[in-house]
């Protein structure tokens, strides 16, 4: 049996060869070289089974569509049939609208994980776990200063774990907001892909709202109760922590940071910007899709109706995601 590694192995390898690479690299890497990254491979990555590696809310198909375009139509004051229904990060072969006999909407634009992004005219933005799985930067204070974890070679050419001579240009350029003190041996995960990405869709030219579903912290929950970080792997349905170990063959993320989000959509004039619990946006927001689908089971055992607890339990998804939101002009 050959123990030659995989080419995305070997390709990451390489890069390191002269000198460590970022994690954020890395991780562009792992989940996004063509071919044979995580998820740019012809597989399924999301749904229950044992073949998939995570499932998601948009997972839960018809009630999930239900309740977001609900939202969508009532946030907007009944002008969805002006606007234009654009998914980002859409899993292949299906969409949020897929899961709907019909909608409201003029048409819909669906953007595949790792494409492009490019919107205009009037439209609804929906998002479901994009941010999450952009790549991030990876921090940890030692000896009374941060520093950028990194990846590199072992003395046997392995991938591994080291700390960069430096911080990279892009962790530089945000350092001011690092607290100068904290506990020696905090890891920080920095996502500032998950920054950028809506930096660019803000510059474009375009009007509506802007739903995006995700799992994140605020900043302070960040620098204060994660001292190992938030990264993690998904395979299979098990979490793990060795980013290192099977490159392109599992899910790499990290909590996304609300915070600069918040402010980025608030600097662009956004209106009525808010985040709450995704229990929080589906009862208030969708609530005529939730009553709907509570009445309409009223004393009998209904699969919708155990879906719409799964999405709203604190227990299950009702806490764990939130919503970020905003309306523009």
């Amino acid at each position: 049996m050959s123990d030659a590694p995989n080419p995305l192995t070997q390709l990451i390898r390489d890069d390191c060869r002269n000198e460590p690479i970022s994690y954020r690299d890395f991780i562009e890497k792992a989940l996004y070289s063509k071919g044979c990254g995580y998820y740019t491979q012809a597989a399924e990555r999301v749904g229950r089974s044992a073949r998939h590696d995570f499932y998601t809310a948009e997972s839960l198909g018809r009630v999930f569509a239900k309740l977001a375009t609900t939202a969508a139509v009532d946030l907007l004051d009944s002008e969805a049939g002006t606007h234009r229904f654009v998914e980002i990060a859409a899993e292949p072969d299906t969409s949020l609208l897929s899961h709907l006999p019909s909608h409201p909407f003029t048409a819909e634009q669906v953007i595949r994980q790792g494409e492009a992004v490019h919107v205009e005219g009037s439209v609804v933005i929906f998002a479901n776990e994009w941010l999450d799985a952009l790549p991030f930067h990876r921090l940890i204070f030692r000896d009374g200063v941060w520093r950028e974890r990194g990846v590199g070679l072992d003395e046997s050419g392995q991938l591994t774990e080291t700390l960069l001579e430096s911080l990279t240009p892009q962790v530089a350029a945000v350092a001011d907001r690092l607290p100068a003190q904290i506990e020696d041996g905090y890891a920080l995960d920095l996502p500032l892909e998950a920054e950028a990405a809506l930096a660019a869709l803000l510059a474009q030219d375009w009007k509506g709202l802007l739903l995006l579903f995700d799992y994140g912290r605020t900043w302070t929950s960040l620098l204060q109760d994660h001292p190992s970080g938030t990264a993690r792997t998904y395979k299979s349905h098990v979490q793990g922590n060795d980013l290192l170990e099977t490159p392109g063959a599992c899910d790499i993320t990290c909590d996304v940071c609300w915070t600069p989000l918040m402010e980025q959509m608030q600097a662009a004039k956004l209106q009525s910007v808010t985040l709450e619990s995704q229990e929080s946006f589906l009862v208030q927001r969708a609530q005529r899709a939730a009553e709907a689908i509570v009445s309409g089971s009223a004393g009998v055992f209904s699969p919708e109706r155990q879906t719409l607890m799964e999405l709203i339990h604190p227990a299950n998804m009702g806490q764990r995601f939130q919503v970020l939101w905003g309306l523009r002009a």
